[in-house]
């Protein structure tokens, strides 16, 4: 069996999703794919009192709740999609068709940004319509799409709208109260509670790019893109994907925490997509100590380059197939997705040290980092 064949066989389920769409891929960690700034306090917002609860009591949100279904949305976006060959054979009729998906999102600036799923949105030639609170119905312009993150930022042209402060993700707290709104199953403005579960979830079977918020509220097809929101009445993610074997909830949600989210809705309105760096189009892959003794790899873990493309023009950087990768720019590494992370954050232009065991023996590189042109997927 192959290195790559023994990967995929360990991961497990994971479901993204809005109504009507099937993701099976999400996006983790960034620290600065531009410029981090501070925590906003637009529209400064003080809730009625802190959510602490006494004893035996649980806090009162309504005031929160109010103010995060005001700012929420519920998004439609319908994508002209290639009918499958057979069924357009006996069915006749064009070679495409209509098809809209519905999820939710957030209104992030008075100025009418909102933020949400890149699965939600789809592809950049998609027709999206966002409704907001209020209940009015406006076309909206899609300013950046993000795959790797599955966030994307849309423009609405409207007036008297409240956007929520943003919060800072990095604070929450494991049993903090959270609200999770959204529009699952088409109910509009649903809002649901619980408590911040875990922090920083990164792990093979979620994404590469994100450190997850995981939290106990429920959510369900269509709460894509909507807001996590703190008992401070904060913007604390944006939630995308359950875990479960349904593919509705069960208690495992997962939300794009708002630093990161910030960090990426700038790069998009500022560049229209987010540069992240790349040595070639490698192939990486965790193994443990047992499957690195197994493949003749040594008797300790790590982080294994399993593929060079034979026609990559930095093929000849100096990587080899077997390399194991302990450090990248003097930052050691142990898993995959943190190696991910490091080479997509290095800037463009610069030259990455690369510390590798080959052969049982310590040799560093000297490697070019480029940007990254890995095509954005469809529909995710």
């Amino acid at each position: 069996m192959s290195v790559r064949s023994t990967l995929l066989s360990s991961l497990a389920l994971v479901t993204a999703f809005a109504a009507g769409v099937g993701v099976t891929r999400m996006a983790g960690r960034e620290s600065d794919l531009s410029a981090a700034s501070k925590p906003a306090e637009a529209g400064r917002f003080e809730p009625q009192a802190r959510t602490n609860a006494v004893a035996g009591q649980l806090p009162d949100l309504s005031s929160i709740a109010e103010r995060a279904i005001q700012a929420s949305v519920n998004i439609s976006s319908t994508q002209q999609v290639r009918v499958d060959p057979m069924i357009q054979f006996f069915r006749g009729g064009s070679d495409f068709e209509s098809q809209t998906s519905l999820g939710s999102g957030m209104i992030v600036s008075a100025d009418g940004y909102v933020l949400t799923n890149s699965h939600v949105v789809g592809t950049r030639n998609a027709e999206i319509h966002v409704t907001l609170g209020d209940n009015r119905e406006l076309p909206a312009t899609i300013i950046g799409i993000d795959p790797d993150t599955d966030l994307a930022v849309l423009k609405v042209d409207a007036r008297g709208i409240q956007p929520l402060p943003w919060g800072d993700s990095s604070k929450l707290r494991v049993a903090e109260w959270v609200l999770a709104v959204g529009n699952p199953f088409d109910y509009n403005q649903t809002v649901t509670l619980g408590i911040v579960s875990a922090q920083n979830r990164h792990d093979p079977q979620l994404a590469i790019y994100n450190d997850f918020i995981q939290h106990d509220a429920a959510i369900n097809p269509g709460n894509s893109g909507g807001a996590l929101v703190s008992g401070r009445g904060e913007l604390v993610g944006i939630n995308t994907m359950i875990a479960g074997n349904t593919g509705g909830y069960q208690g495992i949600s997962f939300a794009i925490p708002s630093n990161l989210a910030r960090r990426i809705m700038e790069a998009l309105k500022k560049d229209g997509e987010v540069v992240r760096g790349s040595i070639g189009n490698l192939q990486f892959v965790t193994l443990t100590g047992e499957q690195a003794q197994q493949y003749g790899l040594g008797t300790r873990g790590g982080v294994f380059v399993s593929r060079v493309p034979p026609r990559d023009p930095l093929n000849g950087a100096g990587l080899l197939f077997k390399d194991k990768v302990v450090s990248f720019n003097k930052t050691a590494v142990t898993e995959r997705n943190d190696l991910l992370r490091l080479i997509a954050e290095a800037p463009i232009g610069s030259t990455a040290t690369v510390e590798v065991i080959r052969s049982g023996a310590s040799k560093t590189l000297q490697l070019p980092v480029v940007k990254q042109t890995r095509p954005q997927m469809p529909g995710r």
